[in-house]
């Protein structure tokens, strides 16, 4: 059974010993439901929501010997009772480069399942070959925040009071885009850069106040889906739209990327791979 505890007793921060033989327990599971509470968020969920993994770093036998490569699109829903912890992932995933398997079909149900029994919920798996029509760059559709000449001064913790709707305007639709979120890993201190989308309906919410906002994760400590979270119970309290989706695309680190997406209405995103991925 995959391991289940906090942060600190998982494989980050540790030297490891890379298995390359199937196994797995590597996958380390971290329950989602304490730092939901620490922003308020209890069942039922306030959003509906896909944690999108990309692996770059696939491969494993076929019957003959001869390496297969292949990329990887996990998606664990926002649902799930638990995470799983990203370094653990990536032992697991370096754990097939010497199993011998018959054909892509046969790892990918393996996947399912073990991936599934971690999160606690299905997990899907969709494997495809390793070139660039599988996953091509794209931009982020949206108007830029980052362009705007105003100063900063505050990097952390988040600061929800930046965050302003004008409500006695016209309501607008309106998708806004920064490349400027970083946040740090919880238990190694490493930074973790991503770009986030936000597309809402609603009262016009203040550019320069959602840049600071954004900007003020810069010295936080939190894993990627609970940095989305904040931002998606953050703007629905502090700016209230009527409709909302917060997806961030976050850059690689040991071959995987996590992109988790939030909204508060039913959606499936896109797995639209940026320059920065």
């Amino acid at each position: 059974m995959p391991g289940m505890s906090t942060p600190e007793h998982s494989p980050l921060g540790k030297n490891t010993i890379y298995a390359d033989r199937y196994d797995p327990t590597l996958l380390f599971a971290i329950p989602r439901a304490d730092k939901r509470a620490e922003i308020g968020v209890a069942e039922p969920l306030p959003f509906h929501g896909v944690d999108i993994w990309n692996a770059y770093e696939l491969s494993w036998l076929d019957l003959r010997g001869k390496p297969v490569v292949a990329l990887a699109e996990f998606r664990v829903p926002a649902a799930s009772p638990n995470i799983i912890e990203s370094k653990s992932f990536k032992l697991y995933l370096n754990g097939f480069a010497q199993e011998r398997i018959a054909d892509a079909a046969t790892l990918t149900g393996t996947l399912m399942h073990d991936l599934s029994a971690a999160a606690g919920a299905v997990v899907s798996v969709q494997l495809s070959e390793a070139n660039a029509a599988a996953l091509p760059v794209t931009d982020l559709d949206g108007h830029l925040l980052d362009a705007q000449d105003i100063a900063i001064d505050h990097y952390g913790p988040p600061q929800a009071d930046f965050l302003q709707a004008d409500v006695g305007a016209t309501p607008v639709a309106e998708t806004v885009v920064s490349h400027l979120l970083r946040s740090n890993c919880p238990v190694t201190g490493q930074p973790d850069w991503g770009s986030v989308q936000i597309v809402y309906r609603g009262a016009p919410i203040d550019h320069a106040g959602l840049l600071r906002y954004l900007v003020s994760f810069r010295d936080h400590n939190e894993f990627h889906e609970q940095c989305v979270e904040r931002i998606f119970v953050d703007l629905m309290q502090h700016c209230a739209p009527q409709q909302l989706s917060v997806y961030a695309r976050y850059t690689r680190r040991g071959g995987l990327d996590i992109n988790p997406f939030r909204s508060s209405t039913p959606a499936t995103p896109g797995n639209p791979r940026t320059v920065r991925q």
